[in-house]
């Protein structure tokens, strides 16, 4: 790696590193309890240029690459995933998708004001019934003139509540048929277009899910993305990026917990010395550096792909699986190391230890990439 871009993304990563110990590290605890949704926070990290960090400058992103968004995701997660987790969803999920499959009107239309944290951005996909089974969604969209009247409702959402610009992937056709599906997007305010019920989720606590509910909104075909039957499509290559954003997601959680549980070792005496020379602790701390190692070097070859416009998908689920299931081994680990302090709320190796759950589910199950790999290898 050049001198000059290790300088760079070292440069970036301070300055996430800083603005997170400042604005994030002394509220996580009263965030995550209230399951408060900061929104003030979000305007201030579109300030930084951290929600639109992969949107060119030309329509008011920071027109960084994915090395750099690895970077602050990471950074940023270590402090607390739940914030790591919407800074995430924003980037990588409606906002790309905009621009992505956008037309050059829908582009300057709806990315400054999301790119500057002005507004939130949501996604919706999974639905009541049909998480992994995506293609047998339930939201339809029925084309009426100049209009469409969407019907249907999305759940496990991320902002749905605070969003003010959703992405929403509707059925066009039949269930379980090729091209079946159309992406719009939707403004807070339409009539019908509304929020459900926000769930009391175990971790990521001050990242907000919630349904979104479509009861005959009406849609201009001017919020259509892309073409009509294409959306399925669409969201399986957003989804690509998404990987590398779980899995950027999840290595902030382990180095996070990594670094408490070896902080800890190192000041827990017992016996007369350190609890870190003793070799079973030792030794966990040793896999999970090595872990932490390898996660960050499957990452980087999956961003080094998506920066360079290459096929990645399989590279991504790669990345994607190995670094949420390290990330949930060593939250553990680190939990075992602080021993009862651990279990409690005083210390940081329980939050890790929750939060980290979410990285082996959301945007695709471990079993989903397992399956992407493996048709991938058998081609």
């Amino acid at each position: 790696m050049k001198t000059e871009h290790t300088e760079h993304l070292k440069m970036i990563a301070n300055t996430a590193r800083d603005f997170a110990e400042k604005n994030i590290r002394p509220y996580i605890m009263e965030w995550d309890e209230s399951q408060t949704f900061p929104i003030d926070l979000f305007h201030k990290l579109g300030e930084m240029g951290f929600m639109g960090i992969i949107i060119p400058e030309e329509y008011g992103g920071a027109g960084l690459s994915y090395n750099e968004y690895v970077v602050i995701i990471d950074e940023i997660s270590q402090v607390d995933p739940s914030i790591g987790l919407s800074v995430a969803a924003h980037n990588s999920l409606c906002t790309n998708h905009i621009y992505e499959f956008g037309n050059e009107e829908q582009r300057k239309k709806w990315l400054p004001k999301l790119a500057s944290g002005k507004v939130i951005g949501a996604w919706g996909l999974t639905e009541h019934n049909t998480g992994s089974d995506a293609g047998g969604m339930n939201t339809t969209a029925v084309k009426d003139g100049d209009e469409w009247i969407i019907n249907g409702a999305k759940n496990f959402i991320t902002h749905a509540i605070s969003g003010d610009i959703a992405v929403v992937m509707t059925r066009t056709g039949d269930k379980n048929t090729s091209n079946n599906s159309t992406a719009f997007v939707l403004e807070k305010g339409m009539p019908g277009f509304s929020s459900g019920k926000k769930e009391n989720k175990l971790g990521m606590r001050a990242s907000e899910t919630a349904e979104l509910i479509f009861d005959n909104v009406r849609v201009p075909d001017s919020h259509r993305l892309g073409e009509v039957s294409s959306g399925f499509k669409q969201a399986m290559k957003i989804l690509d990026g998404g990987r590398i954003s779980i899995a950027a997601l999840s290595l902030g959680i382990a180095r996070g917990a990594y670094k408490a549980a070896l902080k800890y070792a190192k000041e827990r005496h017992q016996f007369g010395q350190a609890i870190a020379n003793f070799q079973a602790i030792n030794f966990m701390l040793a896999d999970m550096a090595t872990e932490i190692d390898a996660a960050e070097l499957l990452i980087k070859r999956a961003a080094d792909l998506k920066n360079a416009k290459q096929k990645m998908t399989r590279e991504g689920a790669m990345a994607k699986l190995y670094a949420s299931e390290a990330c949930v081994r060593i939250s553990n680990n680190a939990l075992q190391i602080f021993g009862g302090y651990g279990y409690t709320k005083d210390f940081p190796a329980e939050k890790y230890y929750r939060d980290s759950k979410l990285c082996t589910i959301g945007e695709g199950t471990s079993e989903i990439q397992r399956l992407v790999i493996g048709r991938d290898i058998i081609k």
